[in-house]
C-alpha cells in the first residue's frame, strides 16, 4: 500500500488526540475528543480551525494569464480585480466537471487552490494545456481555515488589516512574524479566513491561533456536516465528470461574459454542451436540497423514488444537520420534482422515507460582505 502523506500539522493533530483517517492520500483528522457534533456546533457559535493543507496550491504566471485560464474555465477571470478571488470549474470536452477550485488574481500571477483528490490530475491538465506558454508551479505551503462568527474577532487581534477584507477578497500580510496569504472565504457558510502559510511556520502559526479562547481544532467530520448545511458541493460526490454545471446548480459559476451574447462567449472545453443547457434548460435532472420528515439520516447513494416507487434520482450527500436539527441531504432528481415543497421518497433499508425538496443553503450564510 502507498504510504499516506502527512500535512505540516500531523504531529499537532496527534498531540491533540485526533482520530486519524485516510483521506485523498493523506493521513487526516476526522475528529478530536470534543466529537463531531460539538465541533460542528462550536464552529457555528464561535470559531473553528481546520487543517486544509492537503489541498493543492498552484501558481500560474505568464502572458495574458487570465485569458489563458479562461480557455479552461468558464468563469470571468479577465474581469477579476487584483486581490479578488473567484470560484471556478475545470470543464471536460463533454461538459462534465473535472474539478472545482478557487482562483485569486494576485497581480503578476493567478493563485489556484484545488481539491486534494484532484490535485495531480489538475496539475497535469494545466501543464498539458498551458505548460508551453505559462509557468505552472506547485506551492508547498500549509493551508488553514479559520471559520465561524467570531473568526473576525480572533483575526482582529492577530492581523487587523485582514479584517478590512470582504467576502472573496485576498491579501498578503505578516501575522505574528509569519508572512501569510489570506482570503476571506471558506467552506462552512460562516464568515472566515483561508490562510496560506509556509510549511515550516504552519504548526507554530496554528498553535498561535489555538491559543485564542474562541478557537477549537475541527476535523473532517464536522467540516462535511458544515458544508452540507451550507449547500456546498463536494467534488466526487455532488459533481463529477458525468455532471454539468447546469445540472449541479452552478450556473452562477459561468461568468456572464462567457455566455452567449457575452464579449468572450464560450472558448472553454464543453462550451457547446454547457451553454446550450444554460439557454435551453433542457437538462433532465437537477441538484436539490432535501429535508427528511423523520429522524432517520439518509446517506449518499440512497435511491430517490416517486410516490409510485419509480426511481427519479439519487442522494449524493446526506446526514444529520446539527444546526438544522433534522436529517438533510442534497441529490439529483428528475426536473419535474425540482420545485421546492415537492415530496420525494428516499429508499433506506427497504423503507420509503418522505423527504421535501428545498432550496439551499439550509442555514443562513454568515459571509462578511462589508
Amino acid at each position: 500500500m502507498t504510504e499516506l502523506k502527512k500535512t505540516p500539522l500531523h504531529a499537532l493533530h496527534q498531540s491533540l488526540g485526533a482520530k486519524m483517517v485516510p483521506f485523498a492520500g493523506f493521513d487526516m483528522p476526522v475528529q478530536y475528543p470534543l466529537g463531531v457534533k460539538k465541533e460542528h456546533e462550536h464552529t457555528r457559535r464561535a470559531c473553528g480551525l481546520f487543517d486544509v493543507s492537503h489541498m493543492g496550491q498552484i501558481a500560474v504566471s505568464g502572458p495574458d494569464v487570465a485569458e489563458a485560464l479562461e480557455s479552461l474555465i468558464p468563469a470571468d477571470l479577465v474581469g477579476l480585480e487584483v486581490n479578488h478571488q473567484r470560484y471556478g470549474l475545470f470543464i471536460g470536452t463533454e461538459g462534465g466537471i473535472i474539478d472545482d477550485l478557487m482562483l485569486v488574481n494576485a497581480g503578476d500571477h493567478f493563485y489556484l487552490v484545488v481539491n486534494a483528490a484532484c490535485r495531480d490530475q489538475d496539475l497535469a491538465h494545466l501543464r498539458a494545456t498551458l505548460g508551453n506558454t505559462h509557468e505552472i508551479d506547485v506551492l508547498e505551503r500549509g493551508l488553514l481555515a479559520l471559520q465561524g462568527p467570531q473568526a473576525a474577532e480572533v483575526m482582529q487581534r492577530l492581523c487587523p488589516e485582514a479584517c478590512a477584507l470582504t467576502f472573496m477578497q485576498h491579501g498578503r500580510f505578516e501575522v505574528c512574524g509569519f508572512p501569510v496569504w489570506i482570503s476571506r472565504s471558506g467552506y462552512t457558510g460562516e464568515d472566515g479566513f483561508e490562510i496560506s502559510v509556509a510549511q515550516e511556520a504552519c504548526e507554530a502559526f496554528a498553535r498561535q491561533l489555538l491559543d485564542e479562547p474562541e478557537v477549537e481544532m475541527i476535523g473532517l467530520g464536522a467540516r462535511d456536516s458544515l458544508r452540507l448545511e451550507a449547500g456546498l458541493c463536494l467534488y466526487g460526490h455532488d459533481m463529477d465528470m458525468d455532471t454539468t454545471p447546469v445540472e449541479a446548480g452552478l450556473i452562477w459559476a459561468i461568468g456572464k461574459p462567457r455566455r452567449h451574447g457575452g464579449e468572450r462567449a464560450g472558448g472553454f472545453p464543453g462550451a457547446d454542451v454547457v451553454l446550450h443547457q444554460v439557454d435551453a434548460k433542457d437538462h433532465t435532472r437537477k441538484r436539490v436540497g432535501l429535508v427528511a420528515d423523520g429522524r432517520a439520516p439518509v446517506r449518499e447513494g440512497a435511491r430517490l423514488l416517486d410516490e409510485q416507487g419509480e426511481e427519479i434520482g439519487v442522494v449524493t450527500s446526506g446526514g444529520f444537520g446539527p444546526s438544522v436539527g433534522k436529517p438533510i441531504a442534497t441529490g439529483y432528481v428528475a426536473r419535474e420534482f425540482e420545485a421546492p415543497e415537492s415530496v420525494v421518497y428516499a429508499e433506506v433499508r427497504g423503507k420509503k422515507l418522505p423527504m421535501t425538496v428545498t432550496k439551499t443553503p439550509f442555514v443562513t450564510p454568515g459571509y462578511y460582505r462589508g
